[in-house]
Formats: C-alpha cells, sequence, structure tokens
C-alpha cells in the first residue's frame, strides 16, 4: 500500500466556523455610550430615564458602574458631570474598573445634545428585559431536564419568577385628565340613570347598596369575620344575586369547599331547603315540588367556581384574565385569602407572603377593571374581649385591626366589612333594635364612602343573608320546660346543617393559614 503524502495531511483545509450556531446576549453597547455621554453633559437628562434605566440594565459592566455613580449623585441632589462622577467612582472604588477619567471624557465627546436619550433608554430597557427572560427561560429549562425536580413546583416558580419579572419591569405613564374626566362623567350619567343611584354591580342587598352604590370596578373588597359568622354564606348569598337574579357573570374561586359542596349551599338557598335535607335527601312532598320549581332559576346562571386547593396568586391571575375575556366575568370572588400562596417567590415570614397576595389582588382588580372581593379570617382576639369587665355590644365587635396580617390587607383593601351576628354572642338587643335572626355587615373602611352598619336577616338553615324585611319568614316558636312559649330563630342553633356557623375552633391561630 502507499503511504500517505504528509504534505497533502498538513495542506488540508479545517472545516469553516459555522459563526451563526453560537448567541451573544441582546445588548446594544455603542447606545449605552451614548445614553451615559448625554448623562454627562446634561444634568437634566436624568430625570427624563430615571424611571426606565436602572445600573443592572447595562451590558457592559464598566457602563454599570457609571450609571450606578450618576444615581447616586442625582439623589443626593448633586450635578452629573465629568468631574463630579469621576469623584463619585473613586469613592465607590470603581474608577479603574469603570475606564478612568479618560474613559469618561471619551464618553462626554460622543454626542452633541441629549435630544435623543428617552428614545435610547427605551431600546437599553428592551434589551435588558429580553437578557433577563433568556436567563429566566434558561434556568426553568434547566430544571425541567432534573428528574428530581416536582414539575408542579417548578410551575408555580415559573409562575413566581415570571411574575417577579413583570412587576420588576412594569411602568405606569401618565395621564391627562381629559380622558379621565369624560369617564368619569360617563359613570355619573349611568348612575343618574339607574334607580337608587348603582354605579357597580349590585349585590342585591337594598341597605348595603344604599352606602356602597354596588360593587365598584378596581376595587378590592375585603370580607372578614370569625368562624361561625357566617362569611361564606354571605358571600355566596351575593353571588347566588348577581348570578341567578340578575345573570352578571362571576367568578367563585373556592380554596376550601369543594364544588358539589358548594353548589349544595346555593341549591339550599335558591330553593329554600334546610341544608340537612340537601344532604340526606330527606324531602317532604312540598319540598320536592319546591326543589324543581326554583332550582330551574339556577339553569344557565353564569356562575363559574373553581375549586382548586391552595391556589397561588399567579394561577389566579392567569385563570381570572382567561374567564374575564372568554367569559365575561364582572366580579371575582375569593374564598379565602389565607389559603392562598405565592409558591415561587421567596419570603422571610408569612406575612410578607401575604402582603404579596392581597398587593398582587389590588393589582389585578386595577388591571382587569373589575370588584374583587376576598375573604378573610380575623384573628382570635375578638373572642377574647369582653370577657371580663368591658361587656355589651361593642365588646365582640370586629375591629380593622383584628385582621390576620392586618397591615397589608387593610392598606391594599379599598373596602372592609365584617361579618358580625351580636346574636351568637347572646347579644339579642341594641338600641331597642331586635338582633335575634339578624347580622351586622359593618363596612369599617371605605376609600369611597361612608363607613356604617347595615342589618340584614340571616336564615342559617338556608345559609341565606338577605334584605332586613325577609326576617320574619326566618323564626320559629318553641315551647321551653315550664310551658312558656318563647320565639327562637333559627340561625342561632349551635350549627346550621353545613357547619358553616359552628363556634370556632380551639387553636385555630396556630394553623398555618
Amino acid at each position: 500500500m502507499r503511504p500517505q503524502n504528509p504534505t497533502n495531511r498538513r495542506s488540508a483545509k479545517p472545516a469553516p466556523i459555522d459563526t451563526t450556531y453560537g448567541h451573544l446576549p441582546p445588548q446594544a453597547t455603542e447606545i449605552e455610550q451614548v445614553v451615559l455621554g448625554a448623562l454627562l453633559i446634561d444634568t437634566e437628562a436624568f430625570g427624563l430615564v430615571s424611571e426606565t434605566l436602572h445600573p443592572e440594565t447595562f451590558y457592559d459592566p464598566r457602563h454599570e458602574k457609571i450609571f450606578q455613580a450618576i444615581q447616586n449623585l442625582n439623589m443626593s441632589e448633586r450635578p452629573a458631570d465629568i468631574l463630579t462622577v469621576s469623584q463619585e467612582l473613586r469613592k465607590m472604588g470603581e474608577l479603574e474598573k469603570a475606564g478612568g477619567m479618560p474613559y469618561l471624557i471619551e464618553l462626554s465627546s460622543m454626542v452633541s445634545s441629549s435630544a435623543n436619550v428617552e428614545y435610547h433608554s427605551r431600546i437599553l430597557a428592551q434589551k435588558s428585559m429580553a437578557r433577563q427572560l433568556i436567563t429566566y427561560a434558561s434556568n426553568i429549562e434547566t430544571k425541567a431536564f432534573d428528574e428530581t425536580v416536582d414539575t408542579d413546583e417548578l410551575i408555580q416558580e415559573a409562575e413566581g419568577a415570571l411574575f417577579e419579572l413583570s412587576q420588576k419591569n412594569m411602568k405606569q405613564d401618565y395621564t391627562q385628565i381629559d380622558p379621565v374626566v369624560k369617564k368619569a362623567y360617563e359613570i355619573l350619567q349611568k348612575a343618574a340613570a339607574q334607580s337608587g343611584g348603582l354605579t357597580g354591580i349590585p349585590s342585591g342587598l337594598d341597605d348595603l347598596d344604599a352606602v356602597t352604590s354596588g360593587w365598584q370596578p378596581s376595587d378590592l373588597v375585603i370580607i372578614a369575620g370569625r368562624p361561625a359568622m357566617g362569611k361564606t354564606s354571605y358571600a355566596l348569598s351575593v353571588a347566588k344575586n348577581i348570578a341567578v337574579d340578575y345573570r352578571i357573570p362571576i367568578a367563585f374561586f373556592s380554596l376550601e369547599m369543594s364544588n358539589v359542596q358548594l353548589v349544595n349551599r346555593l341549591i339550599s338557598n335558591v330553593c329554600e331547603i334546610p341544608g340537612n335535607k340537601i344532604l340526606n335527601g330527606q324531602l317532604t312532598d312540598e319540598e320536592w315540588a319546591r326543589l324543581d320549581q326554583n332550582i330551574r332559576k339556577m339553569d344557565g346562571a353564569p356562575l363559574y367556581i373553581d375549586d382548586t386547593p391552595g391556589l397561588s396568586v399567579f394561577e389566579l391571575r392567569t385563570k381570572a384574565r382567561r374567564l374575564v375575556k372568554e367569559k365575561g366575568v364582572k366580579i371575582i370572588m375569593i374564598d379565602y385569602l389565607q389559603l392562598m400562596n405565592a409558591n415561587g417567590m421567596r419570603f422571610n415570614s408569612r406575612q410578607e407572603e401575604v402582603s404579596t397576595i392581597s398587593r398582587s389582588l389590588k393589582g389585578l382588580a386595577k388591571e382587569l377593571d373589575i370588584p374583587i372581593l376576598a375573604l378573610s379570617q380575623l384573628n382570635r382576639s375578638v373572642e377574647s374581649r369582653g370577657d371580663g369587665e368591658t361587656k355589651g355590644i361593642d365588646s365582640k365587635r370586629p375591629q380593622l385591626s383584628d385582621l390576620r396580617e392586618s397591615g397589608a390587607i387593610e392598606q391594599d383593601a379599598d373596602m372592609v366589612q365584617f361579618v358580625h351576628r351580636p346574636e351568637y354572642y347572646h347579644i339579642y338587643e341594641d338600641n331597642g333594635q331586635d338582633l335575634r335572626g339578624m347580622a351586622q355587615i359593618i363596612i369599617a373602611k371605605h376609600r369611597k364612602g361612608a363607613t356604617k352598619d347595615v342589618l340584614l336577616s340571616f336564615r342559617g338553615e338556608f345559609t341565606r343573608f338577605a334584605n332586613k324585611n325577609e326576617r320574619a319568614a326566618g323564626s320559629i316558636t318553641t315551647g321551653d320546660a315550664g310551658g312558656e312559649i318563647r320565639e327562637s330563630s333559627l340561625s342561632s342553633f349551635a350549627g346550621d346543617p353545613f357547619g358553616s356557623i359552628e363556634p370556632p375552633a380551639p387553636g385555630l391561630d396556630d394553623m398555618p393559614y
């Protein structure tokens, strides 16, 4: 065999390098230089870009340090030019790493004006966002290949990280007043055309609507109460009025009860059949007839129930957007806030997490321009009040400070309502007003109107809150051991058929939520 010519082997050309395979991160270093040059020659330019640009927006590490120095000077109300920026960099110990004085002079000589600094800053912000998205996607992809990672947890983490990214880069621009005045005037005209002056979604409870003018768009409403007060029954009564009576689309997120349990309560409410009979099916002929007649009212009702347990605020946002877009949902209810989570984000305490959840709910209400009603727990402090010397109607009355994680929730809420039944605490009268079979809706915070107490009828056997003039139908007479006939509200029993008015469970504050 003829030996291979070594010369031929040496003369073989290497394969050409495919330069299209590699990717550089999105960047615009020349525009970074132009922007920094504009900031060095015009002390007013920083105000035009301060909301758009941050040190981490810049791809070149030198530019990041220079912008940080310019930002520091502006925050301390000192002018930013070549000399002051170099001094600030020296103070930071970063002058040499930022290129020194020669590089600052080079930057300032690259531009003659700051006329286009806003346009250029938006380009840099877009490049920075693209890099963040690439990092986000890369991290998720890497973990998705790891078989030891739980995919459900990874989805939660992905939602949390993407939400945090969007919030960090969200910028709300200002609006000139004219279109806002026009919108306010249109709402006023709409209210004038409505009987009772309703501008929002009616609750179906006349005295309540008289105070609130209905559930208002973009509002976060907190409905709170201790166990046994019937806050879920109150929310369901309102949901029934909205969906069944007014045919307004509503979404109900139930984190505690299944959709069947929820619908059983609605059937009891609509058909006026005690809850225990709905559960055991032992209906009289008259009740079967009433069921067949009234259950038809629920046909086609635009009520959409989601009973996902442990719902995260990020899942809620995704589902809410879809429900509003596809089903035309006008109002959202959540039962209840403390059972939600913000998985995918890190917190030092549960209070921080609840703060993020309540702030996100308020942001979602504004984004979708619909009211969001979220049920919330109260601390056990209300139970201990009035056990000593201070007793009476006000001793068990809930206060804003009784809200769990009250600081965050109270701050974010446009309205806070407490569901309170004095009768449960054996308080049967207030200033001559008979409270048996009644409930108070205490409007403790109201950004758009007055704070006031609204008295409603409570029918525990039907899990129904109604206008107070329906009260008479909710009472029965029973005989005691002495033969005396006395009136006793059905709602004053220790518990209703669905368990909505059971006494508070011991150690509730020790539960993880």
